[in-house]
């Protein structure tokens, strides 16, 4: 199992029509090798799952990723129960560099972010 560094930008939407790098997440998850997340991975190096939220204008947010039943989710709070930003569907991803990975936002938007780059780190 490895984990990798994936780097997810703004994709393009209403108010940034062509997306924006400023506004994104890093992720570092377990990836098989097909691509797709690793839950058994996860269960393994669930502590090295993390997760940075970075907004222009705001301070950075760092978390973890959590799976929670068939789902994953960020979880900046580790003395909730509740996870703070879950993933659309991300069991059923392949991240590979170009692909869209979808996002609901504290505030209950939604938003699409862009693969930009996908690199292997140590575990």
């Amino acid at each position: 199992m490895t984990l990798h560094r994936v780097h997810l930008t703004l994709a393009r939407n209403e108010e940034y029509p062509t997306g924006s790098p400023a506004h994104g997440y890093d992720l570092v998850v377990p990836l098989d090798a097909a691509g797709m997340l690793d839950a058994e991975g996860w269960k393994a190096h669930s502590k090295a799952c993390t997760v940075r939220r970075f907004w222009q204008g705001e301070e950075d947010r760092k978390g973890l990723l959590r799976h929670i039943g068939r789902g994953w989710a960020i979880d900046y709070d580790a003395s909730t129960r509740e996870a703070d930003e879950p993933f659309f569907k991300l069991d059923k991803h392949i991240f590979k560099t170009g692909e869209y990975v979808s996002v609901t936002e504290e505030d209950g938007e939604m938003l699409t972010f862009r693969i930009d780059t996908i690199q292997t780190v140590k575990a």
